[in-house]
């Protein structure tokens, strides 16, 4: 999936300040995406949005 500006993008909250390993999700109806803000144009990985919140749950 091709990125887009047409979505909402936000950045982690736990991306560092240092402006490495940074990751930006934008939530979608059904799904979440998330991509790597220093390529914004890159790819996008789409995953369901129950999947994207067990797993922000498990990390927790």
């Amino acid at each position: 999936m091709a990125a887009t500006s047409e979505h909402h993008w936000f950045k982690s909250s736990y991306s560092g300040g240092s402006g490495t390993e940074c990751v930006e999700c934008a939530y979608l109806s059904h799904r979440t995406l998330i991509r790597d803000s220093k390529r914004r144009g890159g790819p996008v990985l789409s995953v369901g949005s129950e999947a994207w919140h067990r797993f922000v749950d498990a990390l927790r």
